[in-house]
C-alpha cells in the first residue's frame, strides 16, 4: 500500500530548474509522482505553477522525500498551521526541530504566514510576540535558544521559497547567476560590479568586505584604503592577520618583512608583524593607536577615521593577538551575524575560511562577490547558496586596484 500527498510549486520554476530538480529528488529517493496540475507562465513577469501528487511505499520515506522537496522550494498544498514545542532547556531544542536553510523562509501560525526574521542557515526558528502582541517569527542559533522558546518543529506549516534566476539581465544584478570563471574579461566583469555597488549605495544599502591577508600582502592595500574611505565599503570583517600587516605595512614599509614595494626581504623583517602587534598593545588597541598618530594609514586607520565599523574574529593561529582581536570563538560567531545581516552586498576578497563564516550567516537574497586566485575557493563560496553572485578567479592584487578606479571614475 502506497502513501501520498500532494506539493506545490509556483514561481519561475521552469527556466530556475525547480522543476527538474523536484522530479529527480523524487525518482532518487524511491518515489514516484504524478503532475496533476501545470500552468506555464507565458511571459517573463508571470509565474508558471505546478501541483504534483507524490507517492512512496512507506511513510518514512516519503516523508523522507517530502522533507528535501520543501527544502528545494516545493511545497505542501494542504498547509496547516507549524508544530511548536518549547525548548525543555537553555541552548536545547526540542527533537525533531525544523533546521533553516538560507532562503526567505515563512511560517503558518494561527492560520496566517510569518515571515521569519533574520534569515540564515542552520538555525531553529522561534515563534514569539512583538512589543505590540502580534506574532512574530525569528532564527536563533542553537546557543541562543532560551527554555520555553516555542521552537518548530516538523516540516509542517513552513513554506520556503528559493530566489530563482532572473529571466533576463536587466539591472546592475543581472549578471550575478552563480557564475565562476576565470576566462570572462576581467575589466568588463569588474565594470558590472562596481555598477552593482553603486546600485546597493543608491538604495541605502551596505558593502560589507571580507578581507584575508593575501590583500596586503599582494599590493592592493592602499586601494582598498580608499575604498573604505570614499565610502564605497561601510564594513569589514577580517582575522587577526590581515589587521597586523595591515599596521605592519604602515609603520615598517613591510608585509610578512617583505617590502610591498620593490619586494625585498628587509633586514629582520620576520619581526616586523609581532613588533606591530607589540606597539598595538602598548597603546591600548587599534583605534587609541590611530588617535596617538602611531597608525596613521592603511585601511584600519580608515576604518577608524571614517568610522567603518569592523570586526575581527580570532584563531588558535594568531600571533598576539591584538587588543581588538575576539577571541571567543562564540562572541566573534555574534559580531560576524550582526554584520551579516545589516549587509546589502558582501565582497569576499581572497579569504576562504573568514568568508565561509560570514558566508553562513547570509540569506540567500544577499548579494555575494568572491575573488581568489584559487578556483576551489570561489567554486566553495559560491556554492553556499546565494542566488546573486558572481565569482571571479583572479589576483586580488589586480582586482582591487581595478575596482577602486572603475569606482573612482563614477
Amino acid at each position: 500500500m502506497t502513501v501520498s500527498r500532494e506539493v506545490e510549486l509556483e514561481g519561475h520554476i521552469i527556466d530556475s530548474g525547480m522543476m527538474g530538480t523536484a522530479f529527480s529528488i523524487i525518482m532518487d529517493m524511491g518515489g514516484e509522482f504524478a503532475v496533476e496540475a501545470f500552468d506555464i507562465g507565458r511571459h517573463k513577469d508571470e509565474a508558471s505553477y505546478a501541483r504534483l501528487l507524490v507517492e512512496a511505499d512507506d511513510e518514512a520515506t516519503l516523508q523522507s522525500i517530502i522533507h528535501e522537496l520543501h527544502q528545494n522550494g516545493a511545497n505542501p498544498a494542504d498547509p496547516t498551521d507549524a508544530t511548536l514545542q518549547p525548548a525543555p532547556a537553555d541552548q536545547v531544542v526540542p527533537h525533531g526541530f525544523y533546521s533553516t536553510t538560507n532562503h526567505p523562509t515563512f511560517v503558518r501560525y494561527e492560520d496566517e504566514w510569518l515571515a521569519v526574521e533574520r534569515m540564515e542557515m542552520d538555525c531553529a526558528i522561534v515563534v514569539g510576540r512583538s512589543a505590540d502582541g502580534s506574532p512574530r517569527a525569528y532564527t536563533k542559533v542553537l546557543n541562543a535558544v532560551e527554555a520555553g522558546d516555542r521552537i518548530v518543529t516538523g516540516d509542517t506549516g513552513i513554506r520556503v521559497e528559493p530566489p530563482e534566476r532572473p529571466r533576463d539581465s536587466g539591472g546592475a544584478f543581472g549578471f550575478m547567476e552563480g557564475g565562476v570563471s576565470s576566462e570572462r574579461p576581467s575589466e568588463s566583469t569588474i565594470r558590472k560590479i562596481a555598477a552593482a555597488m553603486r546600485e546597493t549605495k543608491a538604495e541605502g544599502g551596505e558593502i560589507l568586505a571580507v578581507c584575508g591577508p593575501a590583500l596586503i600582502h599582494s599590493g592592493a592595500r592602499e586601494d582598498l584604503a580608499r575604498l573604505v574611505r570614499e565610502g564605497h565599503v561601510d564594513m569589514l570583517s577580517a582575522g587577526n592577520g590581515f589587521a597586523v600587516h595591515d599596521i605592519e605595512r604602515d609603520l615598517y614599509g613591510t608585509s610578512l618583512g617583505v617590502d610591498t614595494e620593490t619586494l625585498d626581504h628587509a633586514r629582520h623583517g620576520h619581526k616586523h608583524h609581532i613588533y606591530a602587534i607589540s606597539e598595538v598593545i602598548r597603546e591600548g588597541g587599534i583605534e587609541a593607536a590611530v588617535e596617538s598618530g602611531t597608525i596613521d594609514s592603511g585601511v584600519m586607520y580608515e576604518c577608524v577615521v571614517n568610522d567603518r565599523p569592523f570586526v575581527l574574529a580570532g584563531s588558535i593561529r594568531d600571533d598576539g593577538p591584538l587588543p581588538d582581536t575576539i577571541t571567543d570563538a562564540v562572541e566573534a560567531q555574534d559580531a560576524i551575524r550582526e554584520q551579516a545581516h545589516e549587509a546589502d552586498m558582501v565582497l569576499m576578497l581572497s579569504t576562504l575560511l573568514h568568508s565561509v563564516a560570514v558566508g553562513n550567516c547570509l540569506p540567500s537574497t544577499t548579494r555575494v562577490v568572491c575573488v581568489d586566485i584559487n578556483p576551489a575557493t570561489v567554486t566553495q563560496l559560491l556554492d553556499r547558496g546565494s542566488a546573486q553572485a558572481v565569482g571571479m578567479v583572479t589576483d586580488i592584487g589586480t582586482f582591487v586596484p581595478l575596482l577602486a578606479d572603475e569606482l573612482d571614475g563614477a
